[in-house]
């Protein structure tokens, strides 16, 4: 087979992440951070891909994928690797970062090894906080069994009546808007007990009467992802609102019990939620640990990264940054590259839409929204530009998944100031970052611009690694006319100089260049082919890379998650390395180099190699023009792929962790590497 198969390349991403969180050169803090975020990156993987291939399984799709593997045998192959991950996650936290806490005065204890003093603390915190709020359930044939929602934590207990031998089942939902980890007094103790600790030492005083035969933990993983038929809903906010509020109720498709439990408490849980006993996974508990963001906040400077603080970019650093007028004249200047969390978001991005809605020159504002933060300052400029008499246009993504709730809040918001709110193109996710200000000068209209790979999400920003360009480049602004035009109302015809944009000429302009690169490798002139991605799945440009290796063509990724090419195969893939690279900020920039037989293309953008970015989706890439900028691409380009960097380098299907050096060469980690030329530049 020539290609990988999607789930399982995704799980060896999340193997690269649990990695992280098992090398003891990182510090503490951050390790049990990684165990967080593969615990956070696992529950979205079965809530949303597990869903789909349980799906298909139940419609009775038997025919097998590009990689060789049906329905049936790509489930076998998830509840296997994930289980087999799942218990090196739980062991890591039990067996080396507990103790290394404890090492380090924090410590996640048990009822026994409480103090006196702090067990009447504990008791009384749970008689007046965690007690009112718990809801016994009981099962019997008075009391159906309970509904159990999606990711949250539960205690089944088993009871007993001592009069009749009766024994009962019921189930405990630890309550998710108290503390998981609970301080063992009120003086700043580094002490905690976990909240579901305190509920079983309490256990009788929610059964009175009863004898309490045994008691686990589980938590239950429901399908959570969204399907919507544009072609029959009347309004698409209003539609929407209904299956996020449906969507809690999806099937189960995983279910993590605590080890040890009881084999017929287990197959009465397998029975009443359906759940296929192949997607069960016993672990050490504690069971979720999402929860330990809780610990890593503690003040500990020693046991996390040094601390790390964006810069200004050059451009924008010497200007008074309170004067709009300044600020569009350092865009006037030339286009500006940055480079995010290495140069400051806030003191580009914010500021460019700050200035926008606050400056009286400024006409109009239009904005894409795929994803922001609660509280974001984008979107307080977008409302206060409309309050001021502004036009301003947010073209904002309803489905982006799991933010779906927050982007509903917004539209209501921004629609009631005023703010012409639109969903983009019926049948596709708007996903392009991008943004328009025109505004009213003294030689006439001039359009400024932002074009991004990242968010217009200024806490992401902060460890998100991204790229963007701000520009008043008319050629540009005038694709992004056309854009926003389309995107608001129609014109699908629309044609684009500096753009590449899908579903319609993104595709087929990047496999013209890929084609390029072959032609020109067979004619002896130079050639190559750079990509760093977050994901390579879609199987036309996989062949066509293919080729490009056959022709010769060097080519050179770097994919920070699921990659289903094999590179280094014989007759097939020889001249095709795949690198990946995980660290302290997520790597999320998108870069296209071309050789261009010496007349090098760099394309930037939010478009990765899937095809749903390609065809259903609105993506855009924008060309780079300035030959400093080209140099900066490449440059992240040469570090990505040395082989002196630390990275994951991929094989065939395996993936090798290199990041020790020989005794005369360390190995270089690139995010260090531009955190220590951003505070060079400072000095």
């Amino acid at each position: 087979m020539k290609f990988i198969d999607r789930e399982q390349s995704w799980l060896a991403f999340n193997q690269r992440v649990l990695e992280l969180a098992e090398d003891e050169n990182i510090p503490l803090f951050e390790r049990v951070r990684y165990l967080t975020i593969f615990a956070s990156n696992l529950d979205e993987f079965f809530m949303v891909r597990v869903g789909s291939v349980l799906g298909k399984i139940e419609l009775g799709i038997t025919a097998a994928n590009s990689a060789g593997l049906t329905p049936q045998g790509s489930l076998e192959q998830i509840s296997r690797k994930a289980g087999e991950l799942s218990l090196r996650h739980a062991r890591l936290f039990k067996d080396q970062l507990m103790p290394e806490l404890r090492k380090n005065g924090i410590e996640i204890i048990t009822w026994d090894e409480l103090t006196d003093s702090e067990r009447v603390h504990v008791t009384k915190l749970f008689t007046d906080r965690i007690f009112p709020v718990l809801t016994p359930l009981a099962v019997d044939p008075s009391h159906p069994f309970p509904y159990i929602s999606g990711l949250s934590l539960n205690l089944a207990v088993i009871v007993k009546n001592p009069d009749s031998g009766a024994e009962f089942f019921a189930r405990i939902k630890v309550p998710p808007i108290l503390p998981r980890y609970v301080s063992t007094n009120n003086t700043g103790s580094l002490r905690f007990i976990p909240i579901e600790e305190l509920i079983v030492i309490h256990l009788q005083e929610l059964f009175p009467g009863m004898l309490i035969q045994d008691h686990y933990t589980f938590r239950v993983t429901r399908n959570q992802d969204i399907e919507l038929d544009e072609e029959d809903t009347d309004d698409l906010l209003d539609t929407l609102e209904q299956e996020l509020s449906r969507r809690r109720f999806g099937p189960p498709v995983r279910l993590e019990v605590e080890e040890g439990v009881d084999p017929k408490l287990l197959t009465r849980l397998c029975e009443e939620l359906e759940i296929n006993p192949s997607n069960v996974f016993s672990l050490p508990a504690p069971l979720d640990l999402t929860d330990l963001l809780r610990i890593t906040d503690l003040d500990f400077p020693k046991l996390k990264f040094p601390p790390f603080r964006s810069k200004s970019v050059a451009a924008l650093s010497e200007i008074d940054s309170e004067e709009p007028d300044l600020f569009f004249a350092a865009i006037r200047q030339g286009e500006i590259l940055l480079h995010h969390p290495y140069d400051s978001f806030t003191t580009s991005v914010v500021q460019f839409l700050q200035h926008a809605a606050q400056d009286p020159q400024v006409l109009a504002i239009k904005q894409t929204l795929y994803r922001t933060s609660g509280d974001s300052p984008i979107m307080e400029a977008l409302i206060e530009a409309a309050e001021a008499g502004k036009q301003v246009l947010a073209v904002i993504e309803l489905r982006a998944r799991f933010d779906e709730q927050a982007n509903v809040r917004w539209a209501r918001k921004l629609e009631a100031v005023g703010v012409h709110v639109v969903y983009g193109l019926m049948g596709f996710k708007t996903h392009a970052k991008l943004s328009l200000v025109i505004r009213d000068e003294a030689t006439g209209i001039r359009r400024y611009a932002h074009v991004g790979t990242g968010n217009y999400n200024p806490k992401t920003a902060r460890f998100y690694e991204d790229l963007g360009i701000m520009s008043s480049d008319p050629e540009l602004t005038e694709d992004l006319t056309k854009l926003f035009n389309q995107l608001s109302g129609f014109g699908p015809q629309s044609t684009f100089s500096r753009l590449l944009v899908a579903p319609r000429t993104l595709r087929p302009g990047l496999l013209e260049r890929i084609e390029n690169e072959i032609k020109n490798a067979k004619n002896g002139k130079s050639s190559g082919i750079q990509f760093k991605l977050n994901s390579l799945l879609d199987e036309e440009f996989i062949e066509a890379l293919y080729r490009a290796s056959q022709a010769g063509v060097p080519v050179d990724l770097v994919i920070r998650g699921i990659s289903s090419i094999k590179p280094g195969v014989p007759g097939l893939s020889e001249n095709i390395r795949v690198r990946s690279i995980l660290g302290r900020f997520l790597e999320h920039s998108r870069i296209y180099h071309f050789k261009n037989g010496g007349s090098d293309e760099y394309w930037i953008g939010s478009a990765d190699l899937m095809q749903r970015n390609l065809d259903r989706r609105v993506e855009s890439l924008v060309r780079i023009e300035k030959a400093a900028h080209k140099n900066m691409l490449q440059e992240i380009l040469d570090i990505s792929m040395d082989s002196k960097t630390s990275s994951w380098h991929q094989q065939d299907t395996n993936w090798k962790r290199v990041n020790e050096g020989n005794l005369s060469q360390e190995l270089t980690d690139i995010q260090s590497e531009f955190i220590r030329r951003n505070k060079a530049e400072r000095k």
